[in-house]
């Protein structure tokens, strides 16, 4: 049946001859659609970021999630098909729980990026399955200090000191790569956020349309910032904006 033109991005993720396998780059495909995330790692803390699509103006905006508290000291934003998502951030609050309870201590950002990776993996292999069609950047302290992971549908992860995916990431990450310092602050790093989200949107933006969640080095405890507080962020951004442009 394989010799079938077009039979190698069927139900079952197979090779094709030329080595390639169509269910994963079509789940991949479908994170590039996707609302864009990204991760900045900083020696004050870890800060993370999503852009908020609403479908309808009737939509309820505190109904949305592309960023999930996964323990104290980590977090997880999210690209592509949100159904999936919950599989994958429910599995890694398990890992994480599991881990206090087994060893008394925090699970280590890598080893649970890998163990998610490991169950994407599976999901390339087996009939009758599809890979997850959702790339997740994690973000958190461990005890190397601020970590930002990225996995894709394949089950393959890296290490970044930041990163975006999604529909934006591209634009986002040829900002990061131009403006990100070792030694950038918490206060800079959320800026640089929503700096990221500024060009991505290419509109004017607003607290109800962006989430951002910290994790200081100090404290290792995930938080959200309210509305309130992103308000007055991208106040700072207009008003540096502003004075750069004089």
């Amino acid at each position: 049946m394989f010799s079938v033109p077009g039979a190698y991005d069927r139900a079952i993720t197979v090779f094709s001859p030329d080595g390639r396998l169509f269910q994963v780059e079509y789940a991949s495909e479908t994170v590039k659609r996707g609302a864009t995330v990204l991760g900045i790692a900083s020696p004050e803390a870890v800060v993370l970021a999503a852009e908020e699509r609403a479908t309808s103006k009737l939509q309820d905006p505190s109904f949305m999630w592309k960023i999930f508290q996964i323990d104290e000291h980590v977090g997880a934003a999210v690209a592509g098909l949100s159904c999936d998502a919950h599989i994958l951030v429910d599995q890694a609050r398990i890992y994480a729980q599991s881990n206090r309870l087994l060893y008394d201590e925090p699970i280590d950002i890598e080893i649970l990026t890998r163990r998610i990776g490991e169950i994407k993996q599976l999901y390339t292999q087996h009939a009758g399955v599809r890979p997850f069609g959702i790339s997740i950047l994690f973000g958190g302290i461990d005890r190397k200090g601020s970590r930002i992971f990225w996995t894709d549908p394949s089950g393959a992860y890296l290490a970044y000191k930041a990163w975006a995916i999604g529909a934006g990431g591209d634009a986002a990450n040829e900002i990061l790569e131009a403006e990100y310092k070792d030694s950038i602050a918490l206060d800079d790093s959320v800026l640089l956020a929503l700096k990221c989200m500024s060009k991505v949107l290419e509109e004017k933006i607003d607290a109800q349309k962006i989430r951002i969640a910290v994790i200081p080095t100090a404290t290792k405890k995930f938080t959200k910032l309210a509305p309130p507080d992103v308000e007055k962020q991208l106040k700072k951004l207009e008003s540096a904006k502003k004075a750069g442009t004089k």
